[in-house]
């Protein structure tokens, strides 16, 4: 399924798979310190079961072209909550714009469970 399109000037046209996006959001989301897994508790289990490729991602684009992304993680204890959000938006967002060149309008963040498996060495 392509979910983008582009017609450069006799360059050629430039398509992306969903799960590209899904796959760099994902590892965007990870690289983030605090931030224990990303995760799909969210989706109803027969969605969970048959699509395995959005974990915890959802990407929609929106009728006038705009892209809105869902991620729902799970985080470290001891970590401050909105600072890990702003540093997953951001990471996210510059991690399209330098791979596929793309700028979402929204970016939201839903923290779904808290871990206290691991200590805060660097909050």
């Amino acid at each position: 399924m392509a979910v983008k399109s582009e017609d450069n000037k006799n360059k050629g046209k430039i398509t992306l798979d969903r799960n590209i996006l899904v796959s760099i959001i994902n590892l965007a989301t990870k690289e983030i310190n605090g931030v224990e897994s990303v995760c799909n508790k969210h989706r109803p289990l027969i969605k969970r079961i048959f699509n395995r490729y959005d974990d915890g991602v959802e990407v929609k684009f929106e009728k006038n072209g705009a892209l809105t992304i869902d991620v729902y993680i799970n985080i470290y204890i001891g970590f401050k909550v909105p600072d890990i959000a702003f540093r997953v938006q951001e990471n996210i967002r510059n991690s399209l714009a330098t791979m596929v060149a793309l700028k979402p309008m929204k970016i939201n963040v839903h923290i779904l469970d808290v871990e206290c498996d691991k200590e805060v060495s660097d909050a």
